[in-house]
This record gives structure tokens, sequence and C-alpha cells, in this order.
């Protein structure tokens, strides 16, 4: 992947896709971020930030309900896909904790991280592009984003007046696999020096088909609605949004379809954000960034004990979070022109359980405090150095558990006292750019980068039904250092485009859940030779991560009035404990490929995807089959001449999931012996631009 340059993408001024879901992919439009099929593909050389995504058209074909399903076919990229709707990215094979999800620049603020059947309250209706933020750029989030960001945006914030003062939008679409509907609409309007918008989507889904039969208890409806608006001057803008999320959705596997589990979650999120540009010789930009949410969801079943369909847990989260980011002016040095963006950000965090099996957290509290900094010295017209740094402040607070040597009773009840752990990570990255003959651009950065554990990760305690298992929290637990090489090669230009990048990772004190070989039920005091739930200690142990992606592009010739063309991809990551035993719950390796044609009016595409068996399997895990994933697409646009009333625009479609109709089951699912992957299904999708 490219690596950082020293500024950030300037606003205004997105990071193009490089290789969405490695079908061919149009460029952006300006005014609404639809990625409508309207001239060549666009592999952008963007040398502010490494990204990878999908923006309107592959947003608008997936049936996909969660941000990490939707992009889970890019390179290096796979979700967890614990439910419908409940589904965490999972990167390089990194997850959780070291997976960053975020909206417009803020974290998602919810509780997604902290167990895999919580969802991200960020509906891909909502977005008009998707983006996979991977290597040094990730240092401008935090430690909790090692392994990458997931970086939803849309227009609830507008950073510019509206063409004509007025642009509305609506899409919608019908599943097949699921009975599903959906549909959103947006209104951004402007006015002086005002912009306002505006926007609202729902979708409900019933319980979808498989090979045979029906995945029971995969029932799922949510909505959302967010108002926001900004005032645009000369060099920049300032605005502010709210937003409101409600979603109801089925827990699937043996116990949970046979106790009805459910999930009814509700955030309210404020934002805010701004940019002045070129406000002074010596400061060419300074933006802010502020969120603030209060979150909760309600796990809904029947009660094992009580035999009654209640609430039984209760998980709550509140959190804020402020970035401040300042770009330099050009500075002209001996070695060439030094460009550069410093920041400061701070975070606060309150994350608890409460309930009948609210057990597995106590309430804690996190507060953090980072300086961050990103320089870029251009010695030539075809190299650049590339530097970053990070340093950061954790506070963590909870009550720390005291539990015997071997993890069983006695006592029954363990002992608890405050605890308050403070961590300083440093990260620092390094990285050259070379550009070469025939449009390409050579890539080779080094770096270190730090993070602390979280809280749940030192002050866990209880009972985890999503996963299966009883977690303990490690008070104890050190700070865990990722030192990366990688080298990549890119051609953004031409009918070839490609991309291509091969790293490796050393960790020392990786954090993971490891199995005591107890079991639990939903108490300490059952702990022992039986139980429903396998019991797990975060610990630490060195760990070595490589891997490798490829992604290609090739228009081969033009037919009729529309480009033929075929596209591939490949991806691989190996990770191994440095005593040669595996790191569970790794993505398979994966090939894939397509042919397509696009039009000005037209665009077709067959693909297919194949992942292999996985066998590097870890303490208690089991082999997965691999499985072929057949998709194909085709669709129309049409753009009306230019009116006063009436549509601008239009596209119809139809796409196709697994069309072989396989049996898919993802290994790093924590229910994948019991839950298979939604079988054939056609989506009819329509968007229609006012």
């Amino acid at each position: 992947m490219a690596c950082l340059s020293a500024g950030l993408t300037p606003v205004g001024v997105q990071a193009q896709d490089v290789l969405p879901e490695i079908a061919v992919s149009a460029p952006a439009d300006a005014a609404t971020g639809d990625g409508l099929q309207r001239g060549p593909v666009n592999i952008t050389d963007t040398t502010f930030q490494s990204t990878t995504g999908v923006t309107g058209r592959e947003i608008q074909r997936s049936s996909a309900s969660s941000l990490a399903d939707l992009i889970s076919g890019l390179p290096g990229v796979s979700s967890s896909t614990f439910a419908p709707g409940a589904s965490r990215p999972n990167i390089r094979g990194l997850d959780d904790y070291r997976v960053r999800v975020q909206e417009n620049g803020i974290g998602t603020q919810d509780a997604s991280d902290f167990s895999q059947d919580h969802q991200v309250p960020v509906d891909p209706l909502a977005a008009d592009k998707v983006e996979v933020i991977r290597g040094p750029a990730t240092l401008r989030y935090g430690s909790q984003a090692i392994g990458g960001v997931v970086s939803a945006t849309n227009n609830r914030i507008p950073e510019a007046l509206v063409p004509n003062g007025f642009s509305a939008r609506f899409k919608g679409g019908a599943s097949s696999v699921d009975n599903g509907l959906d549909g959103a609409t947006s209104i951004d309007a402007s006015g002086g020096n005002f912009a306002i918008h505006a926007d609202a989507y729902a979708r409900r889904a019933g319980d979808y088909r498989i090979p045979g039969g029906v995945q029971a208890n995969t029932r799922l409806q949510s909505e959302g609605q967010a108002v926001g608006g900004s005032y645009i001057f000369d060099g920049g803008y300032i605005g502010t949004a709210i937003q409101h999320i409600t979603s109801l959705y089925h827990i699937p596997g043996n116990a949970d379809s046979l106790a009805k589990t459910r999930i009814d979650l509700e955030q309210t999120k404020w934002t805010s954000k701004g940019e002045w540009r070129a406000p002074s010789d010596a400061i060419a930009a300074v933006r802010f960034t502020l969120g603030a949410s209060d979150y909760k969801h309600d796990e809904i079943g029947i009660g094992a004990t009580t035999g009654i369909d209640g609430v039984q847990n209760t998980i709550k989260n509140r959190e804020l979070e402020a970035r401040f980011e300042l770009d330099h002016a050009a500075l002209a040095t001996p070695l060439g022109a030094l460009t550069g963006t410093w920041g400061a950000q701070v975070g606060h965090r309150e994350l608890g359980t409460t309930g009948i099996l609210g057990g597995l957290l106590a309430p804690t509290k996190t507060d953090t405090g980072a300086i961050f900094g990103f320089e870029q010295i251009q010695f030539t017209e075809t190299l650049k150095l590339q530097a970053a740094g990070r340093i950061e402040n954790h506070l963590v607070k909870g009550l720390a558990p005291s539990l015997p040597a071997n993890f069983l009773p006695p006592p029954d009840t363990f002992s608890e006292e405050p605890g308050r752990r403070t961590f300083a990570p440093k990260s620092v990255s390094v990285g050259v750019l070379k550009n070469l003959p025939w449009d390409m651009v050579a890539t080779l950065t080094a770096q270190r980068v730090q993070r602390a554990p979280a809280a749940p990760e030192l002050y866990s305690r209880g009972s985890d039904g999503a996963s299966g298992t009883f977690v303990i929290g490690n008070p104890n637990l050190k700070i865990e250092t990722a030192q990366t090489a990688e080298i990549g090669l890119k051609r953004a230009k031409g009918t070839f485009r490609f991309e291509t990048s091969l790293y490796y990772t050393r960790y020392q004190d990786f954090i993971f859940k490891q199995v005591t070989g107890n079991f639990c039920t939903d108490t300490f005091a059952t702990c022992g030779a039986a139980g429903p739930l396998i019991q797990v200690v975060y610990g630490q142990r060195d760990a070595i991560f490589r891997g490798a992606e490829f992604a290609a592009q090739l228009d081969v010739t033009t037919l009729g009035d529309g480009i033929f063309g075929v596209d591939g991809q490949y991806d691989i990551v190996r990770a191994t404990f440095t005593d040669a035993t595996n790191v569970p719950r790794i993505a398979p390796m994966r090939l894939g490929g397509g042919v397509w044609w696009r039009s000005a009016e037209w665009y077709a595409r067959v693909g297919l995807l194949h992942a292999f068996a996985q066998n590097d399997i870890a303490l208690n895990e089991t082999p997965t089959d691999g499985y072929n994933l057949l998709k194909a697409e085709v669709s129309y646009t049409h753009i009306f001449n230019q009116s006063d009333n009436g549509p601008r625009e239009i596209t119809i479609g139809l796409a196709g999931d697994n069309l072989l109709n396989e049996n898919i089951r993802n290994h790093i699912s924590f229910k994948k012996a019991e839950v298979l992957q939604p079988g054939l299904g056609v989506r009819l999708f329509t968007n229609v631009r006012f």
C-alpha cells in the first residue's frame, strides 16, 4: 500500500477508491459521492493516506446490513458475520480493539469492540463512501487502530454550498434471500452562506434462507435519522449534526434461537467539525472534529433459570472524542520542500454492563490524550521521504478481579479492588515513495506502533454468551507493540492498473484470549469441568503476522459503445505465535476475479471469489471448508436533460449473490459451526437524484 504523506487528505478532496471489491468503479460523483458508472476506472495515486473502499454503486447493490459485510470482499478484509446487522471488520487478521470504525472522522462510540454480537451503529444506507485505511495513516486516529480504520463518510455536516441550491436523493432495494426491504432519502439545500442536510433510512428483513432451509433467528429491523448544517465562508466551514439510530436484531445459533435472543439498540450522537484554510503565511489550514454519544442496548431473551422472556443484560457506553489538526505551510530546506500536519486528540469513555447477566464488566472509565505529527520532504520530483509519530496517555479505571491461580472455585466468589492503570504508547513510522517508469510508484515503510490494553481486556470477569465464553480480564497486561515492514508497488493509470503489497509484522506482548481448559455457566461459582461456556483469560504472547495482497484491473478492448475488461484479486495472512502454534480465527487465503463491460449507461459484471479451506488452526479450533462465492450484476443509468424540476439521474439494477447456493461457513465467526451464511439471493435496487 502507498505509505503516508506528511499531510492528511485535504478537506473537500476525498481519497479515491483504489480497487472497490475488485470490480471496476467509476469516479464518485462530486456532489453526492455516488459511484455511478460514467467514465473510466479511476485508481488514484493518493499519497496522503493508503485506502481501498467502495462508493455509491457498490454500496447500493449490496444487501449487506453492516459496514463489515459491505467491505468483506476487499483484499485483506473479512468480517465476523456474527449476525445480520452485527458484524465487525477484520483487517489482516486483526479485529475488535485493533480495528477502529468511524463515521466522518469520529469513532462509532458503541460497544461493538466489546463483544462479537454487538452492532456497529452505522448503516451502509447512510454512507456515501466506506474506506479502509491501513498502515502509517492510522496514527492519526490512535493505538486502537493498530490494525486499520474503517471510515464511513456522508454529507451530514456539509462542507460546501449545494450546486443550484438544492439536491435530493432516494435509494431503495429489495432482496429475495430474506424478503428484505430497505430505503433511504436525503435532502441538501443551501442559501447565502448556510447549507443544511437531512436524511432518514430504514431496513426490514426476515430470517434469511440457506441451502436446504432457513437460518433461524436472523431477523432484523433498524432505522435512523439525522439533521445537520454548516456555515460556509471564504476558505472554510463550520458545522454540526445530530443523529439517532434504533435497531432490533436477532442472534442466530442453536441456544440463541431457542431462547429467542435479540438485541434492542439505541444511540443518539452529536458531531461537529470545521476547517479554515490558509489563515496565515505560516499555517496552511486548521481543522477540528468533535463527537459525543449516548449508547445503550438491551439483550433480550428467555432466561435459562427463570424461563421468562425479558431483558437479561444491558450495556451502556457514553463517549466523547475531540481532535484538532494544523497543516503548516511548505518550508524550504537544503534537502527539499518540507510539509506536514500536527494535531492533538482527547477522549473519554464510560463502559459497563448491568442486569441478570451483567457481571461481565463493572463500570469502567477510560481517558485518553495524544499528540501526533506527519512530515514529508520532497527530495526530487520522483522521491519523497515521510515520517509520522504519535504519543498517547491512557488512564483506565475499573474493578480489577482477583481469582485463584487455577481460575476455579473455591471460593465461589472472587474478590475485586479498584484498578487504575496508566499507559503511554509511543508510535513512529518512516516511509519512502519512489516514482518509477510506466507510471508506477514503489513504497517502502517501516513502523513501530504500540497499543494500550482496553478496559474489557483488563477488567472483564463474567459470561459472554455471544462468544460462548466466560471471560476473565488480566489487570496486569502490558502495552502491545507491533513492528511492521511493508513493500508495495502500484500503478494507477493506463489500461492496466494494479496494486500489490507484502508485509511482515512482529508483535511483542500480543494480547489474546487464552483457553484455560475450564468450563462455566453464568457465574464463577459454576466454573469447573462442565458447562456451555469455555473459560478464557486474557494473556500475552509474542506473535508474527505476514501476508500479501494483490488487486488488478485490465481494460481489454472496446466492445460496442463500451469497454470490456477483466479484474483479479488475491490475499493471504499467516499468523503464528513465536512457538509456531497458530493464532486463532485467521481468515483463509482467497483468490478471485471477474469480467465486466461498461458503457456510459450500462454496467455488467460476473465475478467469482474462492476462499480456500482453513486448516491452520489454533487450540480448540476446527478446520473450515473452502467455498466459491459467485456474484453477478447488471445496472442501467440514465441522465436526464437539465431541468428545474424532476430527476437528474436514475439508476436501476439487479445483483445476484452466492449464485451457486453454496454452504458458506466463515472461519473467523464464533458461530461458524451453527450458522451458515445466506444462500442464493437476488437484489433489485434503484437510485434517483433530483
